[in-house]
Formats: structure tokens, sequence, C-alpha cells
């Protein structure tokens, strides 16, 4: 197979303005916003600066009830206007800079990030955001930097380490990514998601027993979500506890029938299994989901050929060829089947030109077989 992953995902956290005005105008739309109000604070703050176009923490205020609103344009729209009165609002840049990064605008962001960091060299909630930002455009290293000094410098809760713990994973750096995820889970034992990830972390570090034992955890507090029984298969599979990773399949395939990634995975074990025919199923039903995954075309081959269907088995190498043509396994692969099917000339082009890719097994096989 080409690949075998899990891919990790971070989310963004809107977050709450440091800087409080002490004007008391304000309080109605902030009570408003802590009580999740976001449209009863926008009317009142749009009142306030009907009066006032100049009320900085006014606009500021606006922007977050936006934010809360998925109004990302108008937020940057408020704190742009808060900004050009008072160029040094730090709060205004953080936040402005957090919307954007929502927009998908995150070299954008990072200067205003930047910004308020200068102007406020301990804010917490920007270096948080610039982590953010940092880790959208792969910038691992700055955005671990970030988020340690967000750590360093706020007071510690489960997102923080949460964060760290998922960059820290990103970087390899399993093990000290299981310290992070359990310091958050210290702080927070009821989110289903600091399990799964921890567990994800152990079976990285071949530690299946404790990674089961995170996903069930996960799935007792959270047995709605179907990557949650996927990871919990991957960990029962490496134990070879086979029939406990079937059972996890079938109840991640009855939770989500259009990922097709499970399909191929629970393939894959049917092919350990020697149902080949269950296999090429599983198999046939990924390609019918995402017809573009190479992987998927090299599986199902290796379980027709299996059945001895050779004829179905090049097809299937030749359209992963089309698909990634500078694999060196599907060359090697492909060119064994035809081998078998007593058509030299063309299965020895095959092995030679995985030999060109690198395919370190195929010297042998054209030194055998090559004449």
């Amino acid at each position: 197979m080409k690949k075998f992953l899990s891919v990790i995902l971070i989310y963004l956290v809107s977050l709450p303005l440091l800087s409080q005005s002490a004007d008391p105008l304000l309080e109605p739309a902030r009570k408003k916003m802590a009580a999740k109000d976001y449209a009863g604070a926008k009317a009142d703050l749009t009142k306030i600066l009907e009066a006032n176009a100049k009320n900085k923490f006014a606009l500021a205020l606006r922007g977050e009830a936006r934010m809360s609103l998925q109004d990302y344009y108008g937020a940057v729209s408020d704190f742009t206007v808060a900004l050009e009165i008072d160029s040094t609002f730090a709060e205004a840049l953080n936040l402005r800079g957090e919307a954007k990064t929502k927009l998908g605008d995150d070299e954008s962001a990072l200067i205003d990030l930047d910004k308020a960091i200068r102007f406020n060299p301990k804010f917490t909630d920007a270096y948080t955001n610039r982590g953010f930002a940092k880790y959208s455009l792969d910038d691992l290293q700055g955005a671990y930097f970030d988020f340690s000094k967000a750590l360093e410098l706020g007071l510690a809760d489960a997102d923080k380490y949460f964060n760290r713990g998922v960059i820290k994973a990103e970087l390899g750096e399993f093990v000290s990514a299981i310290d992070d995820y359990s310091k958050a889970i210290e702080l927070d034992k009821t989110d289903a998601s600091l399990y799964n990830y921890r567990g994800v972390a152990f079976y990285q570090t071949s530690n299946f027993d404790k990674a089961i034992a995170d996903y069930d955890q996960a799935i007792k507090l959270d047995a709605k979500d179907p990557l949650k029984f996927e990871n919990r298969a991957l960990a029962k599979s490496a134990k070879e506890d086979f029939k406990g990773a079937l059972e996890d399949y079938n109840k991640s395939i009855e939770l989500d029938n259009e990922d097709p990634e499970t399909y191929n995975l629970r393939g894959v074990l049917k092919n350990v299994l020697q149902d080949y025919e269950g296999a090429i199923a599983d198999y046939t039903k990924a390609i019918s989901l995402d017809d573009s995954n190479p992987t998927y075309f090299d599986n199902r081959a290796q379980s027709k050929t299996e059945k001895e269907d050779y004829a179905g088995a090049i097809e299937d190498y030749t359209a992963s060829v089309d698909l990634y043509p500078s694999d060196p396994e599907t060359y090697y692969q492909r060119g064994l089947v035809k081998l078998m099917m007593n058509n030299n000339y063309d299965g020895c082009l095959d092995l030679k030109r995985a030999d060109e890719l690198g395919a370190t097994e195929a010297k042998a096989a054209i030194k055998k077989n090559c004449k």
C-alpha cells in the first residue's frame, strides 16, 4: 500500500477580547455575548456605534460578535476601523488575525499577530492564534514555539496542551505528544478527542494495548464518531485481533458509509483473512467513492492475484500506474503478474521500469526471469 495514515486535524477556537473598556454602555452587549446571544450583542453595539463611530472597544466587540456569527469579512471590517482609530490596539490586531485565519488568509494574519505580540509581548491568545496560522502554513516548528509560549505565559488548560501535542505528533515526537495529551486529559477528562489523539500517539509508538484503552474511553464518551472505531480497528489488527478489528470496521461503516478509506482498510483486513471476495468488494466500494486513489487499485489487484484473476489484476495495476506513474512497487507487482501469465516480454519491461524507479527487489526478479 502507498499509505497507511490517520489524518490529524487541529481546530480553531474563537477567543474572548482581553482588554475591556470600563464603558458601562458596553455591559449589556458583553452580557449578551456571554449568553451566546451574538445577534443581540451585535444589534446593541451597532446602536452604540451610531452614536459614536469612534468607540474602538465597541467596534472590537462587534467584530467579535460577527466572528461568532461566522461573518468573518464583517469582523475584519470592524477590527480594521478600530485599528484606524488606534493602530496599537493589540486586541483588535489579534482578533483580526484570527478572523483572517478563519478566511484562509494566513500570511496576512501573521502580520497582524506579529504586531499584536510586538505591542503586547505577553499576549497569550495572540501566540495561540499565531500558532494556528503557522500550522496552516506548515511552519510546524514555529507553531511549536508559539503554543509553548502560550503555555508559558497563560494559565494551563487542556486546549493549550492539546494544540502543542498535535504539533509534536506531526513532528514525529510521539512520546512527547503523549505527555502533552496526558496533561490535557488531567485537565479535562470528558473530552473524547483527547483520548483518541493520545491513542493515535500510542499506536505510533507500537503501544497497542494503551492505544486500545484510550480508544475504548474515547468511544465510551462519544460512540457516534466512526474514526474512533476505525482507529481502534487498526490497533486491534496490529495485535492480530482480527475478529475485533472487523467488528470495529463494520461499526465505523455503519456510522459513515461514505468514507472510502474505511472500506479500503476493511478490505486489507479481509485480504489478510483470505476472504478475497470480501476484500475485492470493499476495494470496489472504495473505488466507487474515490477513483483517484491508486492504493485502492493496487490493493484490489493483490486480492485478484490471490484469486488467480490475473487479467483483472493487470487491469487494476494499469489503472494505478495511470494515476501514479512513478511508483516502482506497482510496476514490480504488475510485472510479476505478467510473468505468471507467461507474458515474459511485457513482464520484464515492467520489472526493468521498477528497477529504474528504485524498487530494490526488482533486480533479483530480472536476474531470475529476464534473459
